[in-house]
């Protein structure tokens, strides 16, 4: 048989090789982003009690209400902003199920949809793969700020969406109020939807707030809100996320969720909402990741890697421009190959490929490992 998929040009994500690459070398992965140490021991209990109590069939198609009406709260408690758990939350198969099913729902060939860059790999192909075309916006360096002249500039009829990441993966800035007021002026009364992943939420810095759709009257009637437990909760391999909108945008939302999905591992969302009653478990959290994004930066300080502003996250930027001139995927396979050190090169979240000699740095790990890492990059 002759058929080709409708991604021909897509191959495996950098993420999945450089993390086999580390695999193969023993190297110490500070590429994909996920942590090398275990969630809550109560986290796990609880888990295996609800597994234990028969909770072993599907799930409502929408999610447990239980943990939907723990969103909700979470929502109110953050934001203010209040979502009907029973029409305006749905529990997902992660983030990035959430994020192609808006894409899947809402986007239509010969729409368009502007994407930030760098942007994380999973967005282009959603939208390509619907028939819709990818309009890049190039964030402003060094902070990896929205340039909202060229947004205006991008806006057409043929605009359907808009997605946007805040905290930003992977550089680590943060939006601002002044950025959702230019949102706000840009989308108001027009049929663009705003897809905002926001799977970092609990992850700011520095004393900041973080900038969510749900903070904006406007901005949550033309938002789909995408997280992520995983992040939050340290369970990256439970693959569960939610998605929050107005119940208009979710009823169609759900329709496409129900066929791709249909429903979430049972057991695991009642553990989250028990473990999640307690605030502490995300109140928290930038604080815990503030810390280790603090001892990283202390331990690499008289390295010959220069570290840009990180707002939010668990990702760190370290530009090598003062070590060596090599291509950026160049380099980051010769660090994993000869100094057993694994991260991620920033060019392939460019879609031409820019290279500004930075690399991505997950320091979401034990400081025992950090350390390591650390004692590696000051030898280079």
């Amino acid at each position: 048989m002759k058929l080709q998929s409708k991604l021909p040009q897509a191959g495996t994500t950098i993420f999945s090789t450089m993390s086999a690459l580390a695999r193969e070398h023993q190297a110490i992965n500070l590429s994909q982003g996920f942590p090398d140490y275990d969630c809550a021991p109560e986290l796990s209990d609880l888990a295996t009690h609800y597994i234990r109590q028969g909770f072993n069939q599907y799930a409502p198609m929408p999610g447990a209400i239980q943990l939907r009406e723990r969103v909700a709260e979470i929502l109110s408690r953050c934001y203010q902003r209040q979502y009907d758990p029973e029409t305006e939350i749905t529990i997902t198969a992660g983030a990035t199920q959430a994020i192609y099913t808006a894409i899947a729902a809402f986007i239509r060939p010969n729409d368009e949809v502007i994407v930030f860059e760098p942007a994380y790999d999973c967005y282009t192909p959603a939208i390509e793969v619907h028939g819709a075309k990818v309009i890049y916006s190039k964030l402003n360096m060094p902070g990896f700020s929205i340039n909202w002249q060229d947004v205006r500039a991008k806006i057409t009829p043929q605009t359907r969406a808009i997605i946007i990441n805040s905290p930003h993966n992977p550089s680590g800035s943060v939006i601002s109020p002044q950025d959702i007021t230019e949102l706000e002026n840009i989308v108001r009364g027009s049929n663009i939807l705003v897809i905002s992943d926001e799977v970092y939420e609990h992850m700011v810095f520095d004393g900041n707030r973080h900038q969510s759709m749900a903070c904006s009257q406007i901005l949550s009637a033309q938002s789909i809100i995408v997280s992520s437990f995983g992040k939050t909760v340290h369970t990256t391999g439970w693959k569960i996320g939610y998605v929050a909108a107005p119940k208009e945008l979710m009823l169609e939302f759900r329709k496409i969720h129900q066929f791709l999905v249909f429903a979430v591992n049972h057991p695991l969302q009642l553990a989250l909402a028990d473990f999640l009653g307690n605030r502490d478990n995300y109140l928290q959290l930038r604080h815990f990741y503030q810390a280790k994004r603090d001892l990283f930066l202390e331990l690499t300080r008289e390295s010959r890697f220069e570290p840009l502003k990180t707002e939010g996250t668990y990702f760190q930027l370290m530009s090598y421009k003062n070590i060596t001139d090599e291509k950026d995927t160049d380099y980051a396979v010769r660090l994993t190959k000869e100094k057993q050190l694994a991260t991620i090169p920033l060019s392939v979240f460019y879609s031409d490929g820019e290279d500004n000699k930075l690399l991505r740095f997950c320091f979401a790990k034990k400081d025992e490992t950090i350390k390591k890492a650390a004692k590696i990059i000051c030898s280079l």
